[in-house]
């Protein structure tokens, strides 16, 4: 009886974790997107989810490694990253690949990461809370929109970009 309730019980959870699950493969000459994320604790104020990865491409699939790894065409630039990646790495592209980012603006190093730099900020508000005011400042970053700029205080930029406030009051 032990053993029928938890054959009942895992199979209830597979078919929770099943729901959510695909199988993700690629064809040679598909083009996919390459996922990069920024650095770790720079220029990210100790923050999670600040800055969310982002995708380089589109590459050309040119041949697949075993079940779930696939070779891409990149170009000259990245030409020192070992060109074999993990399926969850990768992103299937639905566009032309013509319409594709530049990869001369974005400095990518070894390990896949960048490093963002503050573009201009946008517009400043103080937060007031018990026991002091809070300056933050609205900064848009090098290589995102100005939808997708986040609130900084204004006491770290100050610190770390000296340079960015020599415009702004």
């Amino acid at each position: 009886m032990v053993r029928e309730n938890l054959r009942v019980a895992q199979s209830r959870q597979k078919s929770y974790a099943d729901v959510r699950r695909w199988d993700l493969t690629f064809k040679v000459d598909d083009f996919v997107y390459l996922k990069v994320s920024p650095m770790r604790g720079i220029r990210r104020f100790h923050m999670k989810g600040k800055l969310a990865p982002r995708y380089i491409g589109p590459f050309k699939i040119v041949g697949r490694k075993g079940e779930v790894a696939y070779k891409l065409e990149l170009p000259s630039n990245l030409s020192d990253i070992h060109n074999v990646f993990h399926v969850s790495q990768l992103k299937k592209c639905l566009r032309v690949p013509e319409e594709q980012a530049p990869l001369e603006g974005l400095d990518v190093q070894e390990d896949l990461t960048y490093t963002e730099h503050q573009v201009k900020i946008l517009e400043t508000s103080e937060r007031v809370t018990r026991n002091r005011r809070v300056k933050m400042c609205r900064v848009q970053w090098k290589h995102h929109t100005e939808d997708e700029a986040t609130w900084e205080r204004e006491e770290e930029l100050r610190a770390t970009y000296p340079g960015l406030f020599a415009s702004h009051p």
